[in-house]
């Protein structure tokens, strides 16, 4: 019998949800406990030299505390080479007598411990005459362009070959093994995004029912009409997410063939161009008996240069997280240090990352810190000593969050977000992020990365064209912030008499934003706040009301303060009972002065009808992760300033009066001080300059 695509798809989405059921049944305790999950990502040079690496394993054992549960790690995972294309055959197998004696070593002295595949398909150009060469097609782009250091995971001998080294490597009787994030078809230098090859292209053509070329791809990607474009980047991209899944596949059957039950981890960044599609691919890393399955989300984060990347990448993560199935529950953060010069990152931001990520959705984090050379690792031991004694925290923070929903703002982002890039307009630039709510969550409001936990959208740009017709709809029925940009794609999507408001012009220069008498606004009526066109570019959206009820909160003034808009910030609420307000003054940069962050916090909390489980009511700089586990409100807050945060007045949806307030250094009681409608407000003890705190109410 012929089955079609859609038979096809039904089929398999029952086989993962049957898989995903066994997962759920088989998890270990150890994963699924109360303590953070942690583990050292160790380097080839180290594990090679038995000396080196029982000097590591000493190292360890000197940081662990009574009970064993309080050592600085729990795993010890080996990379199987220190460069990034992957390796010939015969070296991996000459490899795994000497990575499997490790093994047993540090087993014996009571770690987990597995390996971690570097390369499986390959990162770029590096040690190209010591690596996989032959007769496999390379990674290619829309150009022509190859990496040789990277190859096409359609390709049959390819395929072969990887075989071969899961095999390998699951027959060195790994605790667990991982995939790097070579896995991925963007972002393999010196290329942009792949794979593009013959073999791609023909698959892609035999899916879609049309024949291309590269030539003629490219062409449609970017041709009229614009849903006929997105609708072909769209299937693009379900053929990303169905190369990956058809990889996963022969690496789940060829591992479990060998070693049934053995857990399977990836690592993953933003991958837009992939698909995004983690929830099915862990349900295929489960395999039929629904193995154990890992996952370690990660982005660059190297050095202590710019502090606010700790941030940036606990977003990022976050995102990953949110698409994770909840039996997914041993979650490391990839925490990296890369060259691992001792003087690029502080010991107090390699603790401070680690406890940060699993505030935005981990649940332990993977130490990739150490050298990356075979020398003595007495400059690494001051650093291992601090893990040591941030661990306990760690354990709190994954024992009080666990895996509950983030509640707050949601980007809007989607799995096929990374189809509305440019469009109408070139495709396959640089990769994309939906990182336009950053400042907005370092005011104090609460960061969601799940449409599930929403409770306000904010859409910037061309966003909406990424969206389901249901998604949009959800959306304006809820609470969304829109930028200019946004209202114009709504309104032109036929959405407009749920928004509220038109464009009436765009203006470049000269534009200063004034706050109205309006009552959010409250005692900052008159406030201005100039972004200064001049010198960062944005422009400006005015706005007129196209329903009864649409309200300016600010207009717009000149340098003699003339009015020459006057509304460039508004709300409404539609027929649907949905609230908007659309922002078109620089509506998310430039937001950190006390009067616009007070504004936003009015905005944002009669957006969501007074459903954000917590924020920052004061003039803090204080990121926020608010979830509600088993009955409690539990709220990670960051202090990111390099100022102590004194007198930070917290409000909580809550009718309880007290709460706990941990930090690494501390466990304080706090009573509330009185309320703001349904939220109790608390003000907090001092927070230091770049210090984590955990609330519980």
């Amino acid at each position: 019998m012929k089955m079609t695509r859609r038979t096809m798809l039904k089929m398999s989405a029952a086989t993962g949800m049957m898989a995903a059921a066994k997962a759920r049944a088989q998890q270990p305790g150890a994963i699924a406990g109360k303590k953070a999950s942690i583990c050292f990502r160790i380097g080839a040079p180290i594990w090679q030299n038995e000396a080196r690496f029982n000097e590591l394993l000493g190292l360890f054992d000197k940081n662990a505390g009574a009970p064993s549960s309080a050592r600085v790690t729990d795993e010890i995972t080996l990379f199987t080479s220190e460069t990034h294309p992957p390796l010939p055959l015969n070296v991996i197998l000459g490899r795994m007598p000497v990575m499997q004696a490790r093994m047993e070593a540090a087993r014996a002295r009571g770690y987990r411990s597995g390996i971690n595949v570097l390369a499986t398909l390959g990162h770029h150009e590096e040690n190209l005459p010591n690596s996989l060469s032959g007769d496999y097609t390379p990674m290619t782009d829309i150009s022509g362009g190859v990496c040789r250091g990277t190859f096409c995971p359609n390709d049959e001998a390819m395929r072969a070959y990887i075989a071969g080294v899961y095999e390998a490597v699951a027959g060195a009787k790994p605790d667990y093994i991982w995939i790097d994030d070579d896995v991925r078809l963007f972002g393999h230098m010196p290329i942009g995004a792949g794979c593009f090859c013959d073999t791609c292209v023909a698959r892609f053509s035999k899916s879609s029912g049309k024949e291309y070329t590269r030539e003629t791809l490219r062409a449609a990607f970017n041709a009229a009409p614009l849903a006929d474009q997105l609708a072909l980047r769209k299937a693009y991209l379900q053929h990303n997410r169905d190369t990956i899944s058809g990889l996963f596949r022969l690496i789940e059957t060829t591992v479990h063939a060998k070693s049934p039950g053995m857990p399977l981890g990836f690592m993953t960044g933003d991958r837009f161009f992939e698909g995004y599609d983690f929830d099915t691919w862990a349900g295929i890393l489960a395999g039929p008996q629904g193995a154990p399955v890992l996952w370690r989300p990660g982005a660059g984060t190297y050095t202590d240069d710019r502090l606010a990347s700790i941030t940036d990448k606990a977003h990022d993560i976050g995102r990953q997280v949110s698409v994770l199935p909840g039996y997914v529950t041993r979650i490391q953060s990839e925490l990296e240090s890369f060259p691992y010069q001792r003087l690029k990152k502080s010991e107090h931001a390699t603790a401070l990352e680690a406890a940060v990520y699993i505030a935005s959705g981990c649940t332990g984090t993977a130490f990739n810190v150490m050298s990356m050379y075979d020398e003595p690792l007495d400059e690494y031991a001051p650093l291992v000593a601090r893990l040591a004694r941030v661990r306990p925290f760690l354990d709190t923070l994954a024992g009080e969050l666990g895996r509950a929903t983030l509640e707050g703002i949601h980007s809007g982002w989607c799995k096929d977000f990374y189809a509305a890039q440019n469009a109408p307009g070139p495709w396959l630039g640089g990769p994309i992020t939906p990182s336009h709510c950053t400042e907005i969550y370092a005011t104090g409001l609460p960061a969601a990365y799940a449409a599930g936990g929403a409770r306000v959208t904010a859409l910037a740009g061309d966003q909406a064209l990424a969206l389901r017709e249901e998604e949009v709809l959800s959306v304006l029925h809820g609470g969304v912030y829109l930028d200019g940009a946004a209202l114009v794609r709504l309104n032109d999507m036929g959405y407009g008499k749920l928004t509220g408001f038109k464009v009436a012009e765009v203006r470049h220069i000269d534009c200063i934003e004034e706050l109205t008498s309006h009552e959010m606004n409250r005692a900052f009526a008159g406030r201005r706040r100039n972004g200064r066109q001049s010198f960062w570019r944005c422009p400006t959206y005015l706005f007129d009301p196209t329903a009864d009820g649409a309200q300016a909160i600010s207009r717009c003034v000149d340098y003699t303060y003339k009015e020459t808009g006057p509304c460039c910030m508004g709300v409404f609420e539609n027929r649907e009972g949905g609230r908007v307000c659309v922002a078109g003054y620089y509506p998310y940069e430039q937001l950190q002065n006390l009067s616009k962050s007070a504004q936003l916090k009015s905005v944002m909390r009669w957006l969501s009808k007074d459903t954000l489980p917590a924020y920052v009511s004061s003039f803090h700089r204080i990121n926020l992760w608010a979830r509600r586990p088993e009955g409690r409100i539990a709220i990670a807050l960051l202090n990111g300033s390099l100022d102590p945060a004194e007198n930070v007045e917290l409000l909580v949806r809550t009718e309880k009066g007290n709460m706990t307030f941990t930090t690494e250094r501390s466990r304080e009681n706090v009573t509330a001080t009185g309320a703001d409608g349904i939220y109790q407000r608390f003000v907090l003890p001092m927070m230091q300059p770049w210090e984590l705190a955990l609330a519980v109410v």
